[in-house]
């Protein structure tokens, strides 16, 4: 028989690379995403099937995670045997300008899924995953931060992940739900949103290079972070809910680099030599081949705390589900950049 999955916020990037994961491993898959005036479907685009289609293994559903009966509706309808909750406001910027709805949706929404798991009383046949992220360690001294590191957010979106975080063990303990979080480390792909730092570079040295823009303004150039890519990530979630038992695993590669490594990867692949001269706020990149300014610091750009380094340490993932990534940095930045390159030779 068929396993039925759940995804909510299947339309973003991890969503739409779960949805395919599963589609190849036979589940009938159900998404949720918001109503809108406009289609927001592009990510799933080439694995939609029409509602006319009688034997359908993908189904979508308009939905939200500040909507508690509608939740729980889809939920008893469905009956589900693996909940993934991907969706949020995850943009951590975002989150210092509207903390109140990152906390409604990242926070209370979780507990929406998990309140409707137990009345229902569906512990004993749904399993549910809790997309955590390496933003709850805050700005931690530890070179590498694994399950046992401590909390200390420093964003409203990171507050309101701790607070999921925590809820999900506790629902766990307390109903004897099969939860589980997965402390997933930053991850990108050529499917990640246009506001976030590391699609921003793509497609902004993409468009400086064929003379669409003069100048890319960012924020800490510094800022050190651990990327892997979220096709590998998303495996790591299915595993996490195939486990034996419940537990909490940071998924990440053990590597990190600083904006400005990500910014002369982009480059490298894009023939382009920078030179980097200035300091702090002041540094700027210059293209040598006709000493233009490509790359600035902005203030607006800088958030009111911001986390120096995140590196995970993924051995417990490693040891306990067999899994590690297969995608390193410079191919993740690689496949970004061509897929970019791809969408101009069009």
């Amino acid at each position: 028989m068929k396993k039925t999955a759940l995804i909510t916020g299947i339309t973003g990037q991890d969503g739409s690379y779960l949805a395919e994961l599963l589609l190849k491993k036979n589940y009938i898959v159900h998404g949720i995403k918001r109503r809108s005036s406009q289609f927001n479907t592009s990510r799933i685009d080439h694995i939609y099937q029409d509602p006319s289609l009688h034997k359908r293994n993908l189904i979508l559903h308009h939905g939200d995670l500040l909507d508690s009966p509608n939740l729980f509706n889809i939920i008893r309808n469905i009956k589900p045997d693996e909940i993934y909750n991907l969706a949020a406001q995850s943009h951590v910027a975002v989150s210092f300008e509207q903390p109140e709805y990152t906390a409604n949706a990242d926070a209370l929404g979780t507990i929406r899924l998990l309140e409707a798991i137990k009345n229902l009383k569906l512990q004993s046949k749904t399993k549910f995953y809790q997309a955590s992220t390496s933003e709850i360690y805050g700005d931690n001294n530890l070179k590498k931060l694994n399950e046992n590191s401590n909390f200390k957010p420093s964003s409203p979106y990171g507050v309101s992940k701790l607070f999921s975080y925590w809820i999900t063990r506790n629902y766990r303990d307390s109903y004897n739900i099969f939860a589980s979080n997965g402390i997933l480390f930053n991850h990108e792909s050529p499917r990640r949103g246009e506001t976030f730092v590391t699609q921003k570079i793509v497609k902004g040295l993409v468009k400086i290079k064929y003379n669409l823009q003069g100048c890319l303004f960012l924020g800490n150039l510094d800022a050190k972070r651990d990327w892997g890519h979220a096709k590998d990530y998303v495996f790591a979630m299915w595993k996490i809910l195939q486990h034996k038992k419940p537990d909490d695993f940071c998924i990440a590669t053990g590597k990190s680099f600083t904006i400005k490594n990500f910014i002369d990867e982009v480059a490298k692949n894009l023939q382009m030599k920078l030179k980097w001269e200035g300091k702090g706020v002041n540094e700027v990149a210059i293209n040598t081949r006709n000493n233009k300014k490509i790359i600035a610091v902005n203030q607006m750009y800088l958030r009111p705390s911001d986390i120096n380094s995140l590196t995970g340490d993924y051995s417990k993932a490693k040891k306990l589900l067999n899994w590690k990534p297969k995608i390193n940095f410079s191919q993740l930045v690689k496949e970004m950049v061509d897929s970019e390159l791809d969408k101009y030779s069009k």
